[in-house]
């Protein structure tokens, strides 16, 4: 079985929080919990020119002899995780500004937003981690800072992963910069394969169906060769853009919905074909308890994100019996796996904040090259750039990442998530009740709607 990164909980938090995890198919992850803020840890570095630096960034200082205080949010998987490279960047930060005091701040997924609201309109932090499908609002309403001019300081820059760069972009301009991520990948048990015949992972989706074939021919009747819920949302829209489709795209200021275009509905036709040849799981319910269906024997295959591999194995809840692996989604050709939704985090720069260059620089000392570098190695995350995706070996999750799509940034997607609307079209076409071109049509119809507040 391959290694996981960080551990299961802790990158199931991320990812839910995020808009990737299987418990989020029915609402918004953007929406903050009414829940009372909660005391934040905080940890300072003293601005000594002693402080111990590590390798720091391309950017120059912000000003010599400067001083004053950067205030740092992050979540508390940091603190955790990997105190370690926090404590490196900050280092790296003060050797260059030594009359500038680092003050980090820990933050909990579940009280964040709340307390940004509150700081924006009072005393903003300078840096703030935000889950990569909670920027869009931000960007929208203006709280963030411009930084597209200075997109070259940043390390990696030119590679960072498009699920990730598309997050912090908004009509064109860069408000912030990807931070690391999550990603899925098919999960199978090594025993079928091995009952089958099938000796190296598919590479196309040809091959994956030919494998799911054999695969039934020794597998339960009761089991699928491929679970696939059909609410799976996250998943189907990873065929519709590696068909070469989109969601919904911008013209001219207008939101216009896709789905109903040929290379959207060829992806989706792939994946009816998919579904009714290797998959019993039901077309009217989500991916929330695909792992605990892997583990009781329902499935010999799901595409699962790269934490559901310690679900499944958990010994309390799952199956730690069961021997698995995993895979990239193959595509519809060798030439590359299906793009995979990427869950994760960026780290974005409030537009009141009176640090923006510090803050700049500060994240670049965490995440450029030598800061990504250390936190890849320590804590095995998937980095946010292609170019050190090699760090993580030959990790099927992270070979999925490097190819990658993201949800439209629009203000109003959201509501497309908590209406259930691209759920409902694929329950639709999934279950036979409504065929390809007349779900798109309804689907495209409401998201229309939706994104253009009409």
């Amino acid at each position: 079985m391959k290694a996981r990164y960080l551990t299961a909980a802790t990158l199931a938090a991320v990812i839910a929080v995020a808009g990737c995890s299987s418990s989020k198919s029915t609402g918004s992850s953007t929406t903050p919990t009414a829940s009372a803020p909660a005391a934040a840890a905080s940890t300072s570095a003293p601005a000594t020119a002693s402080t111990p630096a590590a390798a720091g960034s391309s950017s120059a200082p912000a000003a010599a002899g400067a001083s004053g205080t950067l205030t740092v949010w992050l979540q508390t998987d940091a603190q955790t995780g990997w105190p370690k490279e926090v404590a490196a960047a900050t280092a790296a930060f003060t050797a260059k500004n030594p009359g500038v005091k680092v003050d980090v701040q820990y933050q909990t997924w579940a009280d964040h937003l709340t307390k940004l609201d509150a700081a924006l309109a009072a005393s903003p932090p300078d840096v703030v981690e935000l889950g990569n499908t909670e920027t869009t609002k931000y960007m929208a309403d203006g709280a963030l800072a411009d930084i597209t001019a200075d997109k070259a300081k940043f390390d990696n820059s030119a590679t960072w992963l498009k699920g990730l760069a598309d997050s912090v972009t908004y009509n064109g301009k860069l408000y912030g910069v990807p931070y690391y991520a999550g990603a899925r990948g098919v999960i199978y048990s090594t025993a079928a394969f091995t009952k089958a015949g099938i000796t190296a992972p598919p590479t196309t989706l040809a091959e994956l169906q030919a494998d799911g074939l054999k695969l039934k021919a020794v597998i339960p009747s009761t089991q699928s060769a491929l679970y696939w819920p059909g609410k799976e949302w996250y998943g189907a829209m990873s065929f519709v853009y590696g068909y070469g489709g989109d969601i919904a795209s911008n013209a001219s200021g207008k939101w216009v919905a896709d789905l109903e275009q040929p290379n959207a509905v060829a992806g989706l036709t792939e994946l009816k074909t998919l579904y009714s040849a290797l998959s019993k799981a039901p077309a009217d319910i989500d991916e929330s308890k695909q792992d605990s269906a892997m583990a009781q024997g329902q499935a010999a295959m799901i595409y699962g994100n790269g934490w559901e591999e310690g679900s499944v194995n958990d010994p309390k809840t799952g199956n730690p019996a069961l021997k698995i692996d995993a895979f990239p989604m193959p595509g519809k050709d060798a030439s590359a796996p299906l793009p995979t939704f990427l869950g994760g985090s960026d780290l974005v720069i409030p537009a009141a904040s009176k640090n923006v260059a510090w803050a700049e620089e500060w994240i670049n000392d965490f995440t450029g090259t030598t800061g990504m570098t250390a936190l890849v190695n320590d804590a095995k995350p998937i980095p946010n750039t292609t170019s050190l995706i090699s760090l993580l070996g030959d990790s099927p999750f992270a070979k999925a990442a490097a190819q990658s799509w993201f949800v439209p940034t629009a203000p109003n997607w959201a509501d497309v998530e908590s209406q259930n609307v691209l759920q409902n079209m694929l329950s639709g076409i999934l279950s036979g009740k409504q065929s390809i071109p007349d779900a798109t049509k309804a689907a495209d119809t409401q998201i229309n709607t939706i994104l253009n507040g009409s």
